[in-house]
């Protein structure tokens, strides 16, 4: 059976893993034709609330991480958070905490419905 199965050749079942750990080194670009993206923004200074804002008039969505900041300086992080909500607001974009430590910023015309059931 086995030298048939070398004539006619083995049918090649996928492995999974090394798919998942190839995918890096496919040579095309995985963005290609993204009209948005979801990015992760660490919120830290006045810098990055400045690249928030610029992203969301990009139209993109992002995950601003302010876990960080909270833990260390949450004057600071009350500061920065009304700064990028006061951007968000004249692009008529969104803002709302995902969790203790996550926020997520939409575009304009993405909504975030902010109650919960």
């Amino acid at each position: 059976m086995a030298f048939m199965e070398k004539l006619i050749g083995k049918k090649e079942e996928l492995d999974i893993e090394d798919f998942l750990n190839n995918l890096d080194s496919e040579e095309e670009d995985p963005y290609e034709g993204a009209e948005a993206f979801v990015k992760p923004i660490n919120l830290t200074s006045e810098e990055d609330v400045k690249a928030t804002i610029e992203e969301a008039k990009k139209g993109n969505i992002l995950l601003l991480n302010i876990g960080d900041l909270k833990k260390r300086n949450a004057m600071k992080l009350k500061e920065l958070i009304n700064a990028v909500r006061d951007g968000i607001e004249t692009i008529d974009g969104d803002i709302a905490m995902v969790s203790q430590e996550k926020a997520i910023v939409t575009p304009a015309k993405v909504k975030i419905i902010k109650r919960k059931d």
